[in-house]
């Protein structure tokens, strides 16, 4: 039986559980088409080298402060795990307000992946029973527009999608997330290896494969410029759930044998690893067809099914693509609820599974709105819970951890690390990480709301 890490609150039954269901929430959609997008559309490999730098500068010591707010905090919910803090740290209940954000972004982050999800199960039938046999780009094109006209046309899957969410959330940390966790995640791992060794084989030939690795792996610093700098940067903080909630969340479950920095640092390494190797899925097939790499989910949706449909092999691969995302989606969907079942079931003094039905619910009524709207989908996704609330959520939880939290908490949370390693994490959460948090929150407001009413 798990040891209670706090009043009520459940815990991973070993560290292995609690890597693959945090991989699982770092490891989603965003991995596989909003990294490439990103890495074509911003020079490559001096994109991914500016990337690995975020991950460790910023990513790294924000996730171990969510970390541990998580489990010094003694609650489940985010929000009362801050609030726990603030009181013995005898500071203002104002930085709660992060928790706040992070749990208000991974609220309406979840509810339009609900809808991306029932796009990628809709498509999976289309590979097995050839779909996009004999389609020209154009025709393919027109499948996604079609389908985004006729929302209808998916609403089966969006509400299988969200039901199957909010079942495993329902069932508590250790019979729910984790299982689906550790389960789905290796799962996840062969098709990722196996898909990327077949798009390096066949793109050989073509010259795909050079391609692919010289863009991906031989830098060109030229390319690294403010631009190019800021898009690693927010994609580094994107991929690795930070400012949700989430990983607070999920820290509150850590057993005290569970070293933070080394959770943090396997995390991170793992996830981008893992995008990576998406790169090295994509790539190949996207330059031995001469296809363009920037089109965001358009790579999914658009380019690769017209690179792969016409043949029985491209046809299995293409939907073997598909269950791929299906399940970076059910990982990071159910960590993307969890924050906010773990506040209603802690605030309001109700079983977890009720909160869930509650929370589920509710969230996918707003799903709805995206599901039948674009323009709502982009102002939930790249208006404010993208740009604002989440960077905004990673700069207080940044500020608090390195200015304000007590530093004998810190110091009990990682005692078995060294003083060193509690000295560098102070340093990078203290001044490092909130400088580029801020950039990341100024920039994506400017980008997203002032330059338009300026041009």
């Amino acid at each position: 039986m798990a040891i209670q890490s706090g009043p009520g609150t459940a815990q991973w039954s070993s560290r292995f559980a609690f890597i693959m269901a945090a991989v699982g929430s770092s490891v989603g959609l965003g991995n596989l088409w909003r990294f490439s997008a990103e890495l074509g559309t911003n020079g490559g490999a001096a994109f991914l080298i500016v990337y690995i730098a975020c991950i460790i500068l910023v990513g790294v010591p924000v996730l171990m402060g969510e970390y541990i707010i998580g489990r010094a905090g003694q609650a489940s919910s985010a929000i009362e795990s801050v609030n726990d803090l603030t009181r013995r740290s005898k500071v203002s209940g104002f930085w709660a307000s992060g928790a706040w954000f992070g749990m208000s972004a991974s609220f309406l982050v979840v509810s339009f992946y609900c809808v991306v999800a029932a796009w990628v199960l809709a498509y999976i039938p289309k590979f097995l029973f050839g779909g996009f046999n004999g389609q020209t780009p154009d025709a393919v094109a027109g499948q996604f527009g079609s389908m985004l006209e006729n929302p209808m046309s998916v609403l089966p899957w969006f509400i299988a999608f969200g039901l199957l969410t909010t079942w495993l959330v329902s069932r508590g940390v250790n019979k729910g997330i984790e299982v689906a966790a550790k389960v789905l995640m290796p799962i996840f791992f062969l098709l990722l290896a196996g898909l990327a060794l077949y798009s390096i084989i066949t793109g050989i030939a073509s010259g795909g494969t050079a391609e692919a690795f010289g863009f991906m792996f031989t830098p060109d610093f030229s390319k690294i410029t403010p631009q190019v700098a800021t898009s690693a940067l927010g994609q580094a903080c994107f991929s690795i759930s930070i400012g949700n909630a989430i990983m607070i969340t999920y820290g509150s479950y850590l057993p005290r044998d569970v070293s933070i920095p080394k959770a943090a640092v396997t995390v991170s390494f793992v996830d981008t690893l893992v995008a990576i190797i998406a790169g090295l899925a994509i790539f190949p097939i996207v330059f031995s067809h001469n296809l363009d790499f920037s089109a965001g989910a358009g790579i999914f949706f658009q380019t690769l099914p017209t690179a792969l449909g016409g043949t029985t092999i491209g046809n299995i691969v293409g939907a073997a693509f598909f269950f791929l995302a299906f399940f970076a989606a059910i990982t990071s969907s159910v960590s993307l609820l969890e924050p906010s079942v773990a506040y209603v079931a802690e605030k309001f003094k109700i079983a977890k599974s009720r909160a869930a039905w509650l929370t589920g619910g509710a969230i996918m009524l707003l799903g709805l709105g995206s599901l039948y709207s674009p323009k709502f989908f982009d102002f939930i996704d790249t208006g404010l819970a993208g740009p604002i609330l989440a960077p905004l959520s990673a700069l207080l939880i940044s500020l608090f951890v390195g200015w304000r939290l007590d530093r004998a908490i810190l110091a009990n949370e990682i005692a078995g690390d060294g003083q060193k390693i509690g000295e560098f994490i102070v340093v990078l959460t203290k001044y490092v990480a909130p400088i580029f948090m801020g950039i990341v929150l100024v920039w994506g407001t400017y980008s997203k709301w002032v330059a338009p009413l300026l041009s």
